[in-house]
């Protein structure tokens, strides 16, 4: 069981597209057994609200839902408790190092590096672009897949 949580910092935008955008593409490809996945945001700001509409708009163009999601803050034990914790840029790297304290099991990484990319997934609460940022997911993502597909873990 590979256990993965997405993260950004309110927990209403990326993180949870990437959550519900990769539950789908492990859906698809049979293999959603083998995963637990889950999102959480650095800051609480959020904690409690629903996912923002724009995201919960722009997946369900694509027959996904996010029903019953609300976001919440990642907290230390999240580190024992998930194989990879994985921001959506730069900033939430080092708040997500500053919460576990340490990443000696080098389980925190950046969601485009699985595409080759050290770019930062655009946050969409500023840029109102969810098309964009929902692209930059599903990239990620699709690598995401074929890293665990490529090292044999799925």
């Amino acid at each position: 069981m590979i256990k993965i949580l997405f993260v950004c910092l309110g927990n209403i935008c990326r993180s949870p597209m990437a959550e519900f955008v990769f539950k789908d593409m492990v859906k698809k490809e049979g293999l959603a057994d083998e995963f637990i996945i889950e999102s959480a945001g650095t800051s609480s700001e959020e904690s409690g609200n629903p996912v923002h509409y724009g995201t919960k708009n722009r997946l369900l163009r694509e027959g996904i839902s996010v029903d019953g999601k609300y976001a919440r803050k990642m907290t230390k034990s999240d580190y024992g408790k998930f194989d990879y914790l994985i921001g959506m840029e730069s900033s939430n790297i080092r708040n997500m190092t500053r919460i576990v304290g340490t990443d000696s099991e080098h389980k925190i990484k950046k969601l485009l590096e699985f595409a080759g990319s050290d770019k930062d997934i655009s946050d969409p609460w500023y840029t109102c672009n969810f098309d964009d940022t929902y692209s930059d997911i599903c990239k990620g993502c699709k690598g995401l897949l074929e890293y665990f597909k490529m090292r044999g873990l799925c």
